[in-house]
This record gives structure tokens, sequence and C-alpha cells, in this order.
């Protein structure tokens, strides 16, 4: 990785054309795939891996895995940060112009890397995405099911009104929203704007940053599939969130919305974004309450904005009906306690 025969057929190191970045938290069964697939992109790359604090081996078998790769390097954290500090740590260390991300549990085709850096320094772009391959693990390399779109589409602009739209779960379900692609980025793009993953966030901190440089003027496309195979987990860290992450990620959104160069359709879209994250925050904080008998924060929930009141109203009418369906079936607690 990283060497080339010269005019006298002498090797000599490339400079790396991206710097492929692994946040790795409890990853020993899954990171030697994602390094295998970072050692065999088909250009000169730096692998960065940051060892989150992880309390199995993930860290002793990436440094066994990356100690004969030219370009490859292991960071360890101090104390479990989140995978946004684990980022910043390594988009800090790296060197090469360009920012590619890969999760500990996904891997690549060996040419992904050279197709997107060569389309987006083509295309003079600040961002490229390549819609993904949604696979499992008994068939890590079906090319069935993808991310966005079932067919091709080619090549499309993607402007931060239709991101962060893109991104509101009602029209494509939880898992398609396009906050889940994981772009080649133009290193300058992000030191010239000061952007880096909000550390503040453990969820949706992918979103975060794609909305935050879409809000600076990156020039940002999706394609169609180069080669990223994202690897369906039931248990996988990006399917949970606390309560507290919810919040984390209503006040980003609000801080988004606070910019005054927003045009109006980005404005719209982000704020449908934050009211339902607002909603699904608010439900969880009932959830809480409830369960500790906390009377008084489920009083103070009545004064959230009215979208929101209405929301927490369905979803407990909607409880209750559920509850009295199974109170009253067949074989339920009404026939239990008879």
């Amino acid at each position: 990785m990283g060497a080339r025969p010269d005019h006298t057929g002498q090797l000599t190191a490339e400079a790396p054309r991206a710097a492929i970045v692994i946040a790795a938290y409890n990853a020993e069964a899954t990171l030697e795939r994602a390094l295998r697939s970072a050692f065999a992109q088909t250009v000169p790359v730096e692998v960065l891996v940051v060892d989150d604090a992880s309390q199995d081996g993930t860290a002793e078998l990436a440094e066994r895995l990356s100690g004969p790769v030219p370009g490859a390097v292991v960071l360890r954290q101090p104390r479990n940060a989140g995978p946004a500090a684990a980022r910043n740590r390594a988009i800090a260390a790296a060197a090469a112009p360009w920012i590619a991300v890969l999760d500990a549990d996904d891997h690549m085709a060996p040419d992904r890397i050279a197709r997107l850096v060569q389309e987006a320094e083509a295309k003079g772009l600040d961002f490229l995405a390549d819609d993904i391959y949604q696979v499992s693990e008994t068939a890590p390399t079906a090319t069935g099911q993808r991310l966005w779109s079932p067919q091709d589409f080619g090549r499309m602009q993607v402007s931060l009104a239709f991101f962060a739209e893109a991104n509101t779960h009602g029209s494509r379900g939880r898992r398609s929203e396009l906050g889940f692609v994981k772009p080649l980025m133009r290193r300058a793009f992000l030191q010239a704007h000061g952007l880096r993953y909000a550390e503040t966030l453990r969820l949706a901190e992918d979103y975060m940053l794609y909305a935050q440089a879409l809000a600076a003027g990156a020039a940002f496309q999706l394609v169609d599939p180069r080669g990223y195979f994202a690897v369906h987990r039931e248990n996988s860290l990006s399917g949970q969130h606390s309560t507290a992450d919810l919040g984390a990620l209503v006040q980003a959104d609000r801080a988004l919305l606070g910019r005054p160069d927003l045009e109006a359709a980005a404005r719209a879209a982000i704020r449908r974004h934050c009211r339902q994250v607002h909603k699904e925050w608010a439900w969880r904080r009932m959830i809480d309450a409830v369960r500790a008998g906390d009377l008084r924060s489920i009083a103070a929930l009545g004064l959230e904005p009215p979208a929101v009141t209405a929301a927490l109203m369905g979803k407990l009418l909607q409880q209750a009906w559920l509850r009295s369906r199974r109170r009253f079936a067949p074989g339920g607690d009404r026939a239990r306690r008879s």
C-alpha cells in the first residue's frame, strides 16, 4: 500500500490520495474485514484506526494487522468519547487531501476510493457520496439492497434542503436516511470552514457534519454505488440512542437554524427534521418520567410546542388502545384474573 515502481523499476512511496478513518469500539469481531478492505485499495491511502477505549481486543488486533502496512496508524483514546471524537482525532492526524470514513463493521470494494477520488477531482467537488449496499453478515457482498435507490440514478446534486428532507423519517423509513452515507470529503474544505464532527453528539453526528458543510457551501453530489457495504446488525451502536442523545440532536439542529445565511427551503426542511426529533425526544422523556414516577416532569411536557404535545397525546392514546386490546383479548389480563 502506497508503493509503486518508478521509471527505474524501483519501488518508491507515493503520497496517499485519501485517508481512511476507522473509529473502533469493541469491534474485535468485525475489524479485520474492514481493515483488509482498506489495505486492499488500488490507490495509495493512509489508514487511521482510532480505538475508542475498547474493552475487548480491538486495539491489539488493529496494531497487529496494521504493523506491517505502510501508512497505517493506530491511535488509542484514553477514555471512551464516542465516534465523533475518534474520527476528529484521525482527521487531525491525517495528511491526505481526501477523508473517507469506514465503520469498523463495514467494508469496501478495492477500487472504491480510486473511483471516488477520480470523480471528485474531475468534478471539482468537496463531498462525493455513493449510495451504499445494505448487507447482512451471511451475505456481506450482496448488491441487491441499497440505502437510497433500488435502481441506478446516475448522479444528483445534494442541497441542504434536499439533504435535511432526506433525513426525515416520514418519507423513506428510519434506515434509508441520507445521513448514513459515507462520502469522500475534501480535507481542505473541512479545514477552511473549521468543520469537525460534533463531539456532543453520539447520534447523527454524520448528518450534522454534512449539513454544516452544505450550509457552508460545499459542492456535494450523490452517485450510484461504488462499493461501500454496510453490514446490518441488530445490536449496532448506530441503531441505539438515549434520551440525552436525542436532546443533543435537537440542540444541534437549533444551532444550525441560528445561521442567518440559510435559504428558506433549507430552513424549512431543518425545522421539520428538528420537530420530528423533538417529538421522539419528548416521548422518551415521558417514558423516563413515568418509570421514575416523576410527576413534575410529566406535567412539564405539557408546555412543549403544540405539535410536540399533539404527538405525545397521540402516542399516549395509541398505547392506551393497545393495552385495552391486550386486556380484553382472549387469554389477556382480564381472562387471567378470572
